[in-house]
């Protein structure tokens, strides 16, 4: 089976071409057009690693890597970039990337790197995917259980959901309709308090077992999960 290669870059031009080369390296390339794409595919197909471009609209790569760490996902990342100062290096390490490749580059050197991420990945020990981890917030998806510190939270289904969605997406704002359709299936509309109500249920709980303030307010946009 040829290994599996997320490609990501707004840039059709240089998505398309380097899908190409990697498929004629013998990988299995598959493109994505920005950061939210990517993310869904991650999530629910298999990838040996992925080549993600910083710069892109909306989600960019530095937040899809956070993401996927936050999310225990340790599959290798190779960020590529036009920025080539030092800090812009040190911030795409810092987000869980695994090697940092400036724009422009030579094909042969990417493929070098990505080769050489692979075999580090094969030595790798498998660590657990499935728990979600903030601070002290312990999520088990599978269990539908949650923890802050030793104290267990007694949640409902929706309060669950709504906390397992939010510390997926640690550090991105994420709309009221998209916190509804994802969470309920359909947006109630522009004056439900639906959504405000369960986020004072999840803060209160989260209180009551001695959390800091995790789940933050950006008015007219919606929330966000922010590390004390």
């Amino acid at each position: 089976m040829p290994q599996r290669v997320l490609v990501a870059d707004d840039d059709r031009a240089i998505r398309e071409s380097l899908a190409r080369a990697l498929e004629l390296e013998g990988y299995e390339a598959v493109p994505a057009v920005d950061g939210v794409e990517s993310l869904t595919r991650v999530r629910k197909e298999s990838f040996d690693a992925l080549v993600l471009d910083v710069m892109m609209p909306g989600v960019d790569g530095l937040a899809v890597c956070r993401v996927l760490r936050a999310d225990g996902d340790r599959t290798p990342v190779l960020m590529l970039t036009a920025r080539q100062e030092t800090a812009d290096r040190v911030a795409g390490l810092d987000a869980g990337a695994d090697d940092y490749l400036p724009k422009p580059f030579e094909l042969d050197e990417l493929l070098a790197r990505l080769r050489a991420l692979l075999r580090r990945a094969s030595f790798a020990a498998p660590e657990d995917r499935g728990a979600l981890r903030i601070d002290a917030l312990h999520v088990d998806p599978a269990a539908r259980r949650a923890w802050w510190a030793d104290e267990e939270l007694t949640l409902s289904k929706t309060e669950f959901d709504l906390l397992e969605l939010f510390v997926r997406n640690e550090g991105i704002v994420l709309d009221h309709t998209t916190v509804y359709e994802r969470i309920w299936g359909y947006d109630f509309g522009a004056d439900s308090k639906n959504l405000a109500v369960y986020v004072g249920y999840l803060r209160r709980k989260l209180a009551a077992a001695g959390a800091p303030a995790l789940i933050h307010t950006v008015r007219g946009v919606g929330y966000t999960v922010r590390r004390p």
